[in-house]
């Protein structure tokens, strides 16, 4: 216990890193208070407050925004929207691909672009979003003018949310836009458990006892999954400078097993609420978009969680290609006289390495994918829908990751400082490790 008061003590002496923590937790908390601000022309006693299915899941990674028909009801969604769409662009089409190799103008005009997009994608979603999840009886004004003015409401809310993730980048502790997801799931998790407590009563004490340590383990699990590595052992030669050597040692480059993050399943969810919303803009008039509509807004569906899981796997994949390249880590040992023992630099290097991270990605990505769709398997088994959430799938693994991902900054900035690190062994790895040619 002392050592944890003596870190916190530590933290706090760090003034960059105080400001930092402090100024996270101030724009969170502008976050959760526009998340109570209600749409102009609602009535908020008319709506039900408890959306279901696919729409609950949303509601509870907005902290309650959706089905409180809040400002910010779409938060951050259309950001990512837009960036997997610009991420696909990216391997697909030449003039993307260009513009990633420019450096930092480069990324600047893809910021922008993606910017444009997201706009556009919030106003698409904001009128399915209108139509589909406010009751008519909970208007207070002309349909066609509360459309008109809640989905530019709308649109600007999801902008300022953007500019709060950026904002907490740049002068807050950890990354922006997965800190504002993760608030949103961490304010739901005290309600959902209370509310499992109380459901089950004192007669299901034994189940709820067996429900917290089963959650415990599967956390336990998708730590693991998010901190396992694979080592590829590299030789670096000898060299002699100014009559002094270099060189020599073996060091190791870490590939992750889930080297791509919490990405996968933030795309793949983003991709998975559109159907629901877009199929209840036609669920009158065609029998197929009703279909639609009702398997992709239960997320207990095989249909919803087969396609969820393909989602995830396909992103997992393409999220690795576009953010290790193997080539340019085989180029980078080779400058710097690096070697694989056993294999040639250059060529046969990259190839190994890639063939290395294909065989890591498929069972990590399959991993994930099973953690996803755990919950649709909890809630069947008994466990509430709000809390069997957080038995894996989004909201579990987005914590996971992001909790982890902010401890590693913190524990950056510590050691940077020579203050002792967050723990007496073992190191905290983040998602935000990315994985280059160790020089």
């Amino acid at each position: 216990m002392n050592r944890f008061f003596s870190t916190i003590k530590n933290i706090f002496s760090i003034e960059e890193l105080r400001d930092r923590i402090l100024n996270t937790i101030g724009f969170l908390i502008i976050f959760r208070l526009g998340s109570f601000v209600v749409l102009p022309g609602v009535d908020p006693s008319k709506l039900s407050g408890d959306a279901q299915g696919v729409f609950g899941l949303l509601d509870s990674i907005l902290g309650g925004a959706f089905s409180n028909a809040s400002i910010f009801a779409l938060g951050i969604m259309p950001y990512i929207s837009a960036s997997i769409v610009i991420q696909l662009l990216t391997v697909a089409v030449p003039y993307f691909q260009k513009l990633q190799k420019e450096g930092e103008s480069g990324r600047k005009k893809i910021t922008q672009i993606t910017r444009v997009l997201t706009i556009a994608i919030t106003f698409v979603q904001g009128a399915g979003y209108v139509a589909g999840a406010i009751p008519a009886e909970a208007i207070m004004m002309s349909q066609t003018f509360f459309t008109i003015t809640s989905v530019i409401v709308l649109t600007s809310g999801t902008i300022f949310c953007m500019w709060l993730g950026e904002k907490i980048t740049d002068k807050g502790i950890g990354n922006g836009i997965s800190m504002l997801i993760m608030i949103g799931i961490i304010s739901s998790f005290p309600r959902a458990i209370v509310s499992e407590a109380i459901s089950l009563g004192m007669s299901g004490l034994l189940f709820f006892i067996l429900e917290i340590v089963a959650l415990f383990f599967v956390v336990m699990v998708t730590v693991m999954l998010v901190q396992a590595t694979r080592r590829i052992p590299v030789q670096y030669a000898k060299q002699v400078v100014g009559g002094r050597v270099y060189g020599g040692q073996r060091q190791y480059i870490p590939l992750k097993v889930n080297a791509s993050g919490v990405m996968p399943i933030i795309f793949a969810q983003s991709l998975m609420f559109l159907p629901a919303l877009l199929a209840n803009l036609w669920s009158d008039e065609s029998d197929t978009a009703s279909y639609i509509g009702n398997v992709f807004s239960d997320f207990q569906s095989w249909q919803y969680n087969l396609t969820f899981a393909l989602l995830i796997i396909i992103f997992t994949f393409l999220y690795t290609a576009i953010t290790i390249n193997p080539s340019q880590i085989a180029d980078d040992m080779k400058r710097n006289g690096g070697f694989v023992p056993g294999i040639k630099p250059g060529k046969q290097t990259s190839d190994f390495i890639d063939n290395i991270l294909t065989k890591i990605t498929l069972p990590g990505s399959i991993f994930l994918a099973l953690i996803a769709i755990l919950p649709a398997f909890v809630a069947r088994a008994g466990v509430g829908v709000s809390f069997s959430q957080f038995f894996g799938g989004t909201s579990l693994i987005i914590m996971v990751g992001v909790i982890l991902d902010t401890l590693q900054q913190i524990e950056s900035y510590l050691l940077m400082r020579h203050y002792e690190g967050m723990m007496k062994s073992g190191k905290l790895k983040g998602r935000s490790s990315q994985t280059s040619a160790v020089a």
